[in-house]
């Protein structure tokens, strides 16, 4: 059976070495009476959640799976008390708004947390990170007596949240939705048609199931100007508080999936369901974004999480699995063979994911701080910039964490060899799990056309500039340290180079409409890369200090 540790020791380095947590938090008022001393329990008290509660039902969830009979989701043994102790725990409302039941605490802590979970129970986190892009969309688009109503149930976790957009003849192209939604005297609406692959749609973790809904009213302009968005609950909810009666939306079946198989992936069939307008009419995609971007960070976090513990399980393979003997000479000489670690290539295969994952840890917690900044910075320009940047930055997060995170499993797989491929080491889990991250939340390669054509081509490059002065400052700051020198000069010219095809991408573009989806991939890869030595040159000098 796998295990996981999880890297607090790593995340408080990041924090409070590399990011200054407690300087940056004193600028927040918000935040203003949170330290580091502070964050140290919670952060053990996830890991031990995390290690204990979660990672023991992995395996043994993905092996029965979710299981459907008459309408209904049975999740895996073990998943109910888990959730019990997650709501229990307080986890749900780590970052949630302290006027519906939240904590707030910093976006930086909840990132540390959802990593955590992903690393030790990626279908167990998808029942929670759900539940937190329809808090984002309620609680930014919805009216108050909607937010007073779902808000505090969905921010405790005694209820969950779904994300209901795709239908069978459209995913990426969502102007071809076919859900209607008719008006009713009360204000309401009644929503009719059938969405798929709605992960929780439903389960038996909660009691009630709150579901965002994009769907088109009658005489709606045709393709996305025309798309509504709507909360669809469950169960309709009383003027008291109580719930009521069961509304007319049904799970019609599961999917039988490659990986994630704990966690419900469901047909979802509206049949005249009751539901009410999330912000203003025609302007749903508008409300989806706000969710979909968070989701899309949280979806980046699932190939760091597996990758990291795909990395964990295979040094402690390659520490112990004895396999000839060193090239360089013998190693341990009162064993038969050495451990396989001293072969260069096993190394190369594991130094690569534990770079990738150090690097992607520390991007995440940048971008998790720019997040904190852009909500709860008094000065609005500097809100500006930081929403800039986490726009830029959430297609790569999304794609080139997943990408690199289904390679580092496999790599992982890898050192393990033949055992690797078998079901009772778990490494195959991993990669099975990894695998669909680089498509649902928007496939990578639309990511990449995102990345290109809005946040490079349509901004002009503006965004992007104020990145790579963010790391020409940094290059500029620590030039006078030799030590830093293998790690600038490198970085310097990649962020030229980087620079000089940004440029060339947005002075061509207009001659050559296939230019923008031709460079994507690898322009988002490249910029990825670049970020990543960015990150890597910050650890440096927090280490070197």
């Amino acid at each position: 059976m796998p295990s996981y540790n999880a890297p607090v020791k790593d995340m408080q380095f990041l924090l409070n070495e590399v990011f200054y947590f407690n300087d940056y938090v004193k600028e927040l008022p918000a935040y203003s009476e949170i330290d580091a001393d502070m964050i140290e329990p919670i952060l053990e008290e996830a890991a031990k959640f995390a290690e204990n509660e979660l990672m023991p039902i992995n395996q043994s969830g993905d092996t029965e799976g979710a299981q459907f009979k008459d309408g209904k989701v049975t999740t895996p043994k073990g998943f109910k008390e888990a959730y019990k102790n997650f709501v229990a725990g307080g986890w749900m409302a780590l970052n949630a708004d302290p006027n519906y039941g939240g904590q707030g605490l910093p976006k930086t802590l909840q990132i540390c947390l959802d990593e955590m979970l992903a690393s030790a129970n990626v279908s167990f986190s998808l029942y929670t990170v759900l539940t937190q892009g329809a808090v984002q969309a309620i609680q930014k688009h919805a009216s108050d007596a909607l937010k007073q109503t779902y808000l505090p149930k969905l921010i405790s976790g005694e209820w969950s949240g779904t994300m209901c957009l795709t239908e069978s003849h459209c995913g990426t192209d969502l102007g071809l939705l076919r859900t209607k939604a008719e008006p009713q005297t009360d204000g309401s609406y009644k929503i009719t048609g059938t969405k798929i692959f709605i992960t929780s749609g439903e389960h038996d973790l909660t009691d009630n199931i709150i579901h965002t809904v994009l769907a088109r009213l009658p005489d709606a302009a045709p393709g996305v100007k025309g798309i509504s968005l709507f909360l669809v609950p469950k169960f309709l909810v009383n003027k008291d508080g109580a719930l009521g009666e069961r509304n007319r939306v049904a799970c019609g079946s599961i999917e039988h999936k490659m990986g994630i198989k704990a966690s419900s992936t469901c047909v979802m069939n509206f049949d005249a369901a009751t539901g009410f307008l999330i912000g203003e009419e025609s302007k749903g995609m508008q409300a989806m974004f706000s969710m979909m971007n968070l989701e899309r960070i949280n979806i980046g976090l699932e190939g760091l999480g597996l990758s990291e513990v795909a990395y964990q399980n295979a040094l402690i393979y390659a520490q112990d699995r004895l396999q000839s003997r060193a090239p360089s000479g013998t190693k341990h000489p009162e064993k038969m063979a050495d451990p396989i670690i001293v072969h260069p290539d096993v190394r190369r295969m594991l130094l690569t994911m534990k770079a990738y994952n150090e690097a992607a840890r520390a991007f995440a917690l940048w971008v998790g701080k720019q997040v904190d900044i852009a909500y709860h910075h008094s000065d609005k320009t500097l809100r500006k910039n930081a929403d800039g940047l986490i726009a830029l930055t959430t297609p790569i997060i999304k794609a080139f964490f997943t990408d690199y995170g289904f390679t580092a499993c496999n790599l992982g797989l890898q050192v393990l060899g033949g055992h690797g491929y078998i079901k009772e080491w778990g490494m195959e889990q991993f990669v099975r799990d990894a695998r669909i991250a680089q498509i649902y939340e928007g496939a990578n390669g639309i990511q990449a056309l995102d990345l290109v054509r809005r946040k490079l081509i349509m901004d002009k490059g503006q965004n992007f500039s104020q990145l790579s002065e963010i790391i020409s400052e940094f290059i500029t700051h620590h030039r006078h340290n030799e030590k830093m020198h293998e790690f600038l000069e490198p970085l310097e010219l990649a962020l030229a180079d980087l620079v000089g095809v940004s440029e060339w991408i947005i002075n061509n573009s207009e001659e050559d409409p296939d230019l923008s989806g031709t460079v994507s991939v690898d322009y988002l890869h490249f910029s990825a890369l670049v970020i990543f030595g960015f990150m890597w040159a910050k650890m440096a000098a927090a280490a070197l200090n």
